[in-house]
């Protein structure tokens, strides 16, 4: 076995590194998680993106003996004013048909083992508030899930508009 991958022997499948040979089936991952939150058009990620881009994340996949990946956990080192670097994870995804066998907690023991091993002082992510089983892992795990904070956005759209009407003198006042 390659340093850096784990295998679980009861359940047979290794947590490791990505690599871009991995990435459509992290896309695919990313496409099953948008189906289940009901935003199945919000994806607009592709391969050649996370190739071009592959600088600014780090991933971790499980993969079976038959190589199909079967969870990820894809995350990146963030700076937090009070608290200093941290790791912001971005989404932990187990397709649903490999559900109940541990993956869910071998991707966040990785990415945990990884803020410890970098001395980071925060590991934060989201979590909708109507995903259940996702927030019962999250508890599992001992995590704290504060309703205190709302998300702030701008999507590609909203940024060049923010950057069009504060150029102009324009004071933003509803941008998507």
């Amino acid at each position: 076995m390659k340093p850096g991958h784990i295998r679980t022997s009861t359940t047979g499948y290794t947590v490791r590194e990505a690599t871009e040979e991995d990435f459509p089936a992290i896309l695919s991952l990313i496409k099953e998680l948008a189906e289940y939150e009901r935003s199945p058009d919000a994806v607009t990620n592709s391969v050649e993106q996370m190739k071009r881009e592959q600088n600014h994340f780090s991933c971790f996949v499980a993969g079976l003996p038959d190589g199909t990946i079967a969870g990820m956990a894809i995350f990146f080192t963030a700076y937090f004013t009070w608290v200093g670097k941290s790791i912001y994870l971005e989404d932990i995804i187990v397709s649903q048909a490999y559900r109940q066998m541990g993956i869910g907690m071998a991707l966040m023991k990785r990415v945990i083992r990884r803020a410890q091993d970098e001395n980071c002082k925060r590991v934060r992510w989201q979590v909708l508030d109507w995903n259940e089983p996702a927030i019962s892992f999250y508890r599992k795990c001992g995590a704290e899930i504060s309703g205190d904070w709302l998300n702030c956005t701008f999507d590609q759209k909203g940024i060049a508009l923010f950057n069009e009407l504060t150029i102009t003198g324009e004071a933003p006042s509803s941008i998507g």
